[in-house]
């Protein structure tokens, strides 16, 4: 067996190494065992509410089974994750806006995020997942995206879930997902999920068969990706079209009752344009989805960046990325917020959206280790509170280890 890598090595992919050959023996028996860690601090020093520090930290761990190695069972694979996240939240408690400027706050609670099961026909052409998972984890992603720290960059459209049933990392619900490979390059995805926002609440973080569902939710992607084979000289990309449905009864948006059906549609798109020796190149991404005012707070969403992997001379794995952001309010929830306040311009004195313009840089000092200095602008912060609110100013940092 050859000797593990050191821990400042750069062949070593984990923190922890290969626990003496364990990790690999039991890779080799069909068990893959992982964990991360993930923490993000930073500071609101203008605008917002106030000023303010605050941090965030994601532990998550998991195993992934290759059931052929282990039962005999060919195509399949189990999967199992947990989640914990603790810590404050500098958007929803110091600045005050939507557009979450730290990635993984929210839900300070541990939680069950993954149960699944997932089989494999056809050499892999056709994959279909079963179980209790994050949705998110198979459709409407941009990994694109997680080049920035904002939530609303990395790694979906906030759009999906602020106006539907549709979740996210590391909410899960009882699902189906269906992949299947209609050609090289072009992938079509779909599935049925199960909507219960009450598996959301700290109460059933591992109670999965908790009751509350209202209804189920099916989308449809199809991604298109050039450039991907193996001897592709085209520059690669991802080009992805979806519309998805919930089906449960929501109230309406702005006006007295309430709507049955709720849906959306989404362009997402990310491209090489410049490609260089050494993994470097310059990409660019755009984002943009749609949604009805009779359901839907946030009715538009669009987002534009550009990331540039290898910087500077022997740092080929860093990254800068500039992102920017808008996510449209409702102009029924104005309107209607505008009739109930006493506001001396009336409705033109509300913000019509909330914009977040970020600018990041990757430092990849190991496989297993990297820190992200950060800077985040948010314009009219007060949006989705229908209040005017002083523009935000952060300063952070993301760090992010592989166990």
């Amino acid at each position: 067996m050859p000797a593990e890598a050191g821990l400042l090595s750069p062949d070593r992919e984990t923190l922890t190494g290969d626990w003496g050959g364990a990790r690999s023996d039991l890779r080799e028996a069909g068990i893959s065992v992982r964990a991360d860690y993930v923490s993000e601090t930073f500071a609101a020093v203008d605008g917002g509410l106030k000023r303010g520090t605050g941090y965030t930290q994601q532990l998550r761990a998991g195993v992934d089974v290759d059931l052929d190695r282990t039962l005999g069972w060919s195509g399949a694979l189990f999967h199992l994750t947990l989640n914990d996240r603790r810590g404050i939240g500098v958007s929803s408690d110091i600045v005050g806006n939507r557009l979450p400027i730290q990635e993984a706050a929210g839900g300070n609670f541990t939680r069950l995020t993954e149960f699944s099961i997932e089989q494999n026909f056809d050499r892999g052409r056709l994959n279909l997942r079963l179980g209790y998972f994050a949705m998110g984890n198979d459709l409407g992603g941009m990994a694109i995206g997680c080049n920035l720290v904002n939530a609303a960059f990395c790694a979906h459209p906030l759009a999906f879930s602020g106006d539907t049933g549709w979740y996210n990392y590391p909410n899960a619900r009882w699902g189906a997902a269906l992949r299947y490979r209609l050609r090289p390059g072009v992938t079509l995805r779909t599935g049925l999920f199960q909507v219960n926002p009450r598996l959301n609440d700290e109460h059933n973080a591992f109670r999965p068969f908790a009751g509350g569902s209202t209804g189920v939710l099916v989308p449809i992607e199809v991604e298109y990706d050039p450039g991907m084979g193996k001897d592709s000289r085209v520059l690669p990309g991802h080009y992805k079209l979806g519309f998805y449905y919930d089906s449960s009864t929501a109230a309406r948006q702005g006006r007295p009752g309430s709507v049955t059906g709720r849906y959306g549609a989404y362009i997402l798109a990310d491209q090489m344009v410049l490609r260089g020796s050494g993994g470097r190149g310059l990409s660019v991404f755009g984002q943009f989805a749609a949604n009805p005012r009779a359901s839907a707070p946030i009715t538009r969403w669009v987002a534009a960046g550009l990331v540039k992997t290898g910087t500077f001379p022997g740092r080929d794995a860093d990254t800068i990325a500039l992102g920017v952001i808008q996510a449209r309010v409702n102009p029924r929830l104005r309107a209607l917020h505008e009739a109930s306040s006493v506001m001396p311009d009336g409705f033109a004195s509300l913000p019509a959206g909330e914009t977040a313009i970020e600018l990041s840089y990757g430092i990849q000092l190991r496989r297993w280790l990297s820190i992200r200095p950060d800077v985040q602008y948010i314009l009219d912060p007060g949006t989705f509170a229908f209040r005017r609110t002083r523009n935000a100013l952060a300063f952070g940092s993301q760090v992010k280890v592989q166990f």
